[in-house]
């Protein structure tokens, strides 16, 4: 056997278990979705909230910073959400009324040149709308109800999520350690240095596309008020909510609020935000994603791409949000792990 097909060979069988080992581990992340989800969100605040119990901890004793840093992150959350709320509930009648006149501009609009398309189309496409929901109420109102389970799934989720995060927050290096010491003594430094680094990348990832986001949001929120768009704050959150999934997420965000801008202020102002989302997408590509993300793991954005992708098929929307930082641990114990271990201290 030559020297190449040798060594081709010793790699695809190497290949072949990691496929393996891969696919087992989203089989079983698939089978307990739930729980996946509430550990990894639990997480995610851990990484956020941290640093503030850390300060809050220097004045105060450990439970009663972890209880204040928690109850202070939960009410800033429903205040926003509050004021999203009242925001809509407020624009509500206005929006309405400039839905229906923004709806006739664009039928409108349509028919003029250069689209020219037909009167009847436009009335037969919402007489069909019509009877498509009159002859599938049955599938609607399932939906409906499977909306509503998932809903219970969701507040199960967030409800073990911020319990793990207490204990996290509250304890995790003790829990750490008694992990690290459960191992054979030979795996304890190598498992050291793995953890060290994947929580590094971890954190570093959580905050900086936390920081890109609000920045997102920032700026639409800003753009969309001085445009006069309605619900700019709603979508300025969907715009925060968006940016947890690379390279789409926003855009997909921003085409929302270019339909709403479409329907209530007519098409030059949806080109300016149409605009909006060329200038946004370069400023998060170019400036935020480089200087924030040096924090973490730098991917490149083809890896971002493929991660997203991969992660959406996988699993949904869910997926492409924990592709990316995933992969960014991966990356980082791999990095850590290759390199000879540094001498133990004197």
């Amino acid at each position: 056997m030559s020297p190449a097909l040798r060594l081709a060979a010793a790699y695809a069988w190497r290949l072949i278990v990691v496929g393996v080992a891969v696919y087992a581990l989203f089989a079983g992340l698939g089978r307990f979705h739930l729980v996946a989800v509430a550990v990894f969100l639990g997480l995610v605040l851990t990484a956020l909230l941290r640093p503030v119990a850390d300060l809050l901890s220097r004045r105060l004793p450990r439970p009663a910073a972890v209880a204040i840093g928690m109850l202070g992150s939960l009410l800033l959350f429903l205040a926003v959400l509050y004021l999203v709320g009242e925001g809509v509930a407020g624009e509500w009648p206005t929006l309405r009324r400039e839905f229906g006149g923004g709806v006739a501009r664009i039928e409108r609009w349509l028919e003029s040149p250069p689209f020219r398309v037909r009167p009847d189309a436009l009335s037969d496409l919402q007489e069909r709308i019509g009877r498509f929901l009159s002859s599938h109420r049955t599938t609607v109102i399932s939906t409906a109800l499977t909306g509503a389970d998932r809903a219970v799934e969701v507040l199960t989720a967030a409800a073990l999520a911020l319990f793990c995060s207490v204990f996290f927050i509250h304890s995790g290096d003790r829990m750490w350690r008694w992990f690290r010491g459960q191992l054979p003594l030979r795996l304890r430094r190598p498992v050291e240095r793995a953890g060290t680094a994947a929580w590094t990348a971890f954190t570093g990832y959580t905050r900086g596309i936390v920081l890109v986001a609000a920045t997102n949001a920032v700026l639409v929120g800003i753009a969309l008020f001085v445009l006069g768009v309605p619900l700019a704050m709603p979508l300025a959150l969907l715009e925060f909510f968006a940016a947890f999934v690379p390279l789409i997420g926003s855009p997909v965000a921003l085409a929302v609020a270019a339909v709403v801008a479409l329907a209530t202020q007519g098409p030059w102002i949806a080109a300016i935000v149409v605009l909006l989302i060329v200038v946004i997408g370069q400023i998060e590509g170019h400036v935020l994603h480089p200087l924030v993300m040096s924090w973490a793991v730098r991917l490149h954005p083809v890896v971002v791409a493929l991660s997203v992708v991969s992660g959406s098929i996988a699993a949904g929307v869910l997926g492409a949000v924990v592709a990316v930082p995933l992969v960014s641990v991966v990356w980082a114990v791999y990095g850590v792990l290759r390199k000879p271990p540094p001498p133990p201290p004197p």
